[in-house]
Parts: structure tokens; C-alpha cells; sequence
């Protein structure tokens, strides 16, 4: 790479940051921009200095990590995140691939693997701890089996797909018109639409089949 890419630390133990620290500035790929141990902290630097690669631990003072890593894929960031966690159940890996997570690094294999995980995610693909790969294969596997029993998925406009998102996050029509700065009228109308292409009748039906599949979905 030209130009080293940015990064910023967020972990709560001084010493996991040193280490890091140590491991990529010994790489000299990336240059780090910051280190802190506080989600709400993390969450208002990462919006001022905008980091291309934040590696952010899921355990955080303040908000979580997972929180963190969902209002910047709301907020469409465009840091790429690396969540680094001891967690190996499969809900919170599926929690953080549905907010945008990039990259997926237990801290067991950390500071061998952080350079290879960097690289793989600044390259725009997904890196995840070797152990765990199954599971971004099982969410691949779900995803196509999903596209096949609802083959209209593929005929969502984006407009009806950023609607379908915050069906999934439990945001009511509403809640949905404010946050998009349309009107309620609208809102309704892509729901309409959506339950048409993927053939959904019955009240309440969509936000069942959203909740049931967010992690196939998005």
C-alpha cells in the first residue's frame, strides 16, 4: 500500500492497546491515530478524525463495542471495523457481522494474527479468527437458502432494502419516516411493495420474517 492506512485502538486494558501498539508500528504498514478505553470516548473520535481501521474491543466502559459498531453502520462511517473479543458464541459474531464488523479476531490469536486481519479488511474483504470461520460460512449458506425460498429479495430496490434494515432494527413506520426524512405515506408504500416481491400477507408478517432473518439478510 502507498499510503499507510489509519487506525484507531479502542480497548479498555492498557496493555492489550500496548501490545497492539507495539505490533503494528514494528509492521510499519499502518499508522496509528489514537487509543482509548471508552466506547462513548471511541464512538466521538471516531466521527472526528475518521480513521480508515478501527479495531474495537466488544467490552467497553461507556457504551459497548457492538453498540459502537452499530451507530457508525447507521450512520454509514466509513472506518472499517475489527472486532477484537474473547467471545466465540456464534449470536455475537452474527450481532456484529449485522452491524457492518469487517473483520472478527479473538484476542487469544491477536497479536499473531492483527497484520494479516488488517490487511485482509483494508483490502475491503472479511477477516475472521480461524477458529470461527464456520460461522461466516453458515451465514453464507443461510443467505443463499434464503434468496431461493424468497427469490424477490433480489428485486428489492435500495430504497426498499434500507426500509426492510430498520424493519429488522424494530423501528416503526415512524421511527422510520424521521430517520430517512420521508413521509409516513412513503414509508408505508415500500412496505406495500416489499411484501408484494417477497409474497408476505398477514399483519405484522414482514416484521416477523425481518426479525427471523436479519442475519441472512444484511
Amino acid at each position: 500500500m502507498k499510503n499507510k492506512m489509519t487506525v484507531l485502538i479502542v480497548d479498555d486494558h492498557p496493555l492489550v492497546r500496548k501490545g497492539l501498539r507495539d505490533v503494528i508500528e514494528e509492521d510499519g504498514s499502518f499508522e496509528i491515530v489514537g487509543e482509548v478505553g471508552d466506547g462513548d470516548v471511541a464512538l466521538k473520535l471516531i466521527e472526528q478524525i475518521h480513521p480508515e481501521l478501527t479495531i474495537l474491543d466488544i467490552n467497553l466502559p461507556g457504551i459497548s463495542g457492538l453498540e459502537v459498531a452499530r451507530r457508525l453502520n447507521a450512520n454509514h462511517d466509513s472506518t472499517r471495523v475489527v472486532i477484537l473479543t474473547m467471545h466465540k458464541e456464534e449470536e455475537v459474531f452474527n450481532k456484529a457481522m449485522n452491524h457492518g464488523v469487517k473483520g472478527y479476531l479473538l484476542k487469544e490469536n491477536a497479536l499473531n494474527d492483527i497484520i494479516g486481519c488488517l490487511q485482509t479488511v483494508a483490502e475491503d474483504d472479511f477477516y475472521i479468527s480461524s477458529s470461527l470461520s464456520g460461522y461466516l460460512l453458515k451465514r453464507r449458506e443461510r443467505t443463499e437458502d434464503l434468496a431461493k425460498e424468497r427469490p424477490g429479495l433480489g428485486e428489492l430496490t435500495p430504497a426498499e432494502r434500507r426500509i426492510l434494515k430498520r424493519i429488522a432494527d424494530c423501528k416503526t413506520s415512524k421511527e422510520i419516516a424521521d430517520e430517512l426524512f420521508i413521509s409516513h405515506r412513503t414509508v408505508e408504500a415500500h412496505r406495500s411493495n416489499i411484501c408484494s416481491k417477497l409474497n408476505i400477507h398477514g399483519t405484522n408478517r414482514l416484521f416477523q420474517f425481518a426479525i427471523e432473518n436479519r442475519s441472512e439478510l444484511f
